[in-house]
């Protein structure tokens, strides 16, 4: 199995596993805990935010969303 991409912040990506599978959005925070599991904030299109572990989310592309 490969490791998956490292997610930075700034990059859209979709979430393809959990509570949030299909979802997309920017990445805007990544977090890691003191037993190892690295959650992100995701940011939609119309605002809403939701967290999700990063192992379950793929990126998109990189940093291709621009702050407005």
């Amino acid at each position: 199995m490969t490791e998956p991409e490292e997610l930075q912040d700034g990059d859209l990506c979709v979430v393809i596993a959990g509570t949030h599978t299909g979802r997309s959005g920017m990445v805007a925070d990544i977090k890691s805990s003191k037993t190892g599991a690295v959650t992100i904030t995701v940011v939609q299109d119309d605002g809403e935010r939701f967290k999700t572990l990063a192992r379950n989310a793929s990126r998109l592309s990189a940093g291709g969303m621009s702050k407005a």
